[in-house]
């Protein structure tokens, strides 16, 4: 299995890099996740029991996060649960104004008759496209409405 969500933030990419590289605080603001319990923890790495909801089907997730801040990305192995195995990359990608964020899903079962179907279908159209779309959005909107917060502030665009 193979997917990637993307989209557009109109916000630095460093603001975006940090509202993505702070799981801990991911319960807080994006409404889909029910907890992050930070395991261990350096200042490039986490490792994390996570929990979010997938329209009221509960999931979880036990992961390790790799923060490469220099690069923009941010690196993921799932290290429990049903998507044990994938791995998955945060890329921000900056643009004029703007952060190109996608995140990149891949995940192989080792049975040979139903592990791609489960993989595909199931984990990830089912549960992970759905939930990094909503963590995209949720990101989205967090990092612009800071970014409208900030510029109606500022003296220039005061009447």
């Amino acid at each position: 299995m193979r997917s990637v969500n993307e989209i557009t933030i109109h916000a630095d990419p460093a603001r975006i890099y940090a509202l993505a590289a702070k799981i801990e605080d991911w319960p807080r603001i994006l409404p889909h996740y029910r907890y992050v319990r930070i395991e261990e923890r350096t200042d490039d790495h986490k490792l994390a029991t996570m929990g979010a909801s997938r329209d009221g089907f509960p999931v979880r997730w036990r992961a390790r996060q790799d923060l490469l801040p220099a690069q923009r990305r941010i690196q993921f192995k799932h290290i429990g649960g049903v998507t044990r195995g994938m791995d998955v990359e945060w890329r921000i990608e900056p643009g004029p104004d703007s952060g190109h964020v996608s995140i990149h899903h891949g995940l192989s079962y080792p049975l040979p008759i139903l592990g791609p179907f489960f993989a595909e279908y199931i984990v990830g159209r089912l549960f992970v496209h759905n939930i990094a779309g909503k963590t995209l959005k949720c990101i989205k909107q967090i990092a612009e409405s800071e970014m409208a917060s900030a510029g109606s502030s500022s003296p220039a665009s005061a009447p």
